[in-house]
């Protein structure tokens, strides 16, 4: 392979192109890593690069965008759209096919990946994006005791309460609220008649609640913790809350689902939501499967 570190604009990628000659234009792909936008870089994934580049012949560009908290949110977003842009924009002068760019993430990459998507959708200044490849994503902050949050709570490395942790300190909010936001305090009632359709246990398939699943009592919202909660809401932050009329327009996907992961039905809800729309979605479920 051809490894070269470069710019697009202001945000450091690193390009990733087989060294062998192609008579046509190539395939190509954004990979934006996992890591809460705190953690993970270039570095960390330079082997999962290589090998989509070897495996896929295509050109594969890795963005290390800027992390909290020395960039606060959504500082991440802001590069991965700004190198989604670039790239889509430039594709040609890398050798590929602008027609056919996917972008691809893990974890909070893919949570940055499906936003990058919902961001793309209105925009007629740039090529369509062919795909987009999500690997166990975040997904919503609406609901934390869905069933895979409550079978899988102590399943390392992505235990529950780390994931919110985690959350939390990314949008910047007192670590305070974790116990509230667990039990649904932080969502208003609007907001909860608004998102129960697209985010509910009722949309999860029977087969994923035989493992020790109990609905779990609604608390009442608190209006002090709804008004400090509110950044978890926005959908780049919750993709899974994106209205309609973005859902609707989004391009082919690849989900990634593990049975031993809190994140699972996030990826289940939004698979449901898709296909819903008419959106071809290629699911790959690994029944053995753990975060990371």
């Amino acid at each position: 392979l051809l490894i070269k570190d470069s710019r697009f604009e202001r945000v450091k990628v690193r390009i990733y192109q087989p060294k062998t000659s192609n008579s046509s234009q190539r395939r190509g792909m954004l990979y934006f890593h996992g890591g809460v936008g705190r953690f993970g870089s270039i570095r960390a994934y330079e082997r999962t690069c290589r090998y989509f580049c070897r495996k896929t012949n295509s050109v594969v560009v890795c963005v290390e965008y800027r992390l909290a908290p020395e960039h606060p949110f959504p500082a991440q977003f802001e590069d991965c759209l700004t190198a989604a842009i670039h790239f889509l924009r430039t594709a040609q002068d890398h050798g590929v096919d602008p027609s056919r760019v996917v972008i691809c993430g893990d974890s909070s990459g893919g949570t940055l990946t499906a936003a990058v998507a919902q961001a793309l959708v209105n925009r007629r200044d740039v090529p369509k994006l062919r795909a987009q490849i999500l690997i166990y994503p975040f997904l919503q902050c609406v609901d934390l005791n869905l069933p895979s949050y409550q079978q899988n709570k102590g399943v390392p490395i992505l235990l529950k309460e780390r994931t919110l942790v985690l959350g939390l300190k990314y949008v910047n909010l007192d670590l305070g609220i974790i116990k509230d936001v667990f039990k649904g305090c932080h969502v208003s009632e609007d907001q909860r008649l608004k998102y129960q359709k697209w985010v509910s246990p009722d949309n999860i398939p029977h087969e994923f609640k035989t493992r020790g699943y109990k609905p779990s009592p609604k608390s009442l919202p608190s209006e002090k913790i709804c008004e400090v909660a509110k950044p978890v809401f926005d959908p780049v932050f919750s993709p899974l809350l994106a209205e309609d009329s973005v859902i609707a327009q989004l391009p082919e996907t690849f989900l990634l689902t593990c049975e031993f992961d809190v994140l699972r039905d996030d990826g289940l809800l939004y698979k449901k939501r898709l296909e819903d729309h008419g959106i071809k979605v290629t699911w790959c479920h690994l029944e053995e499967g753990f975060h990371g």
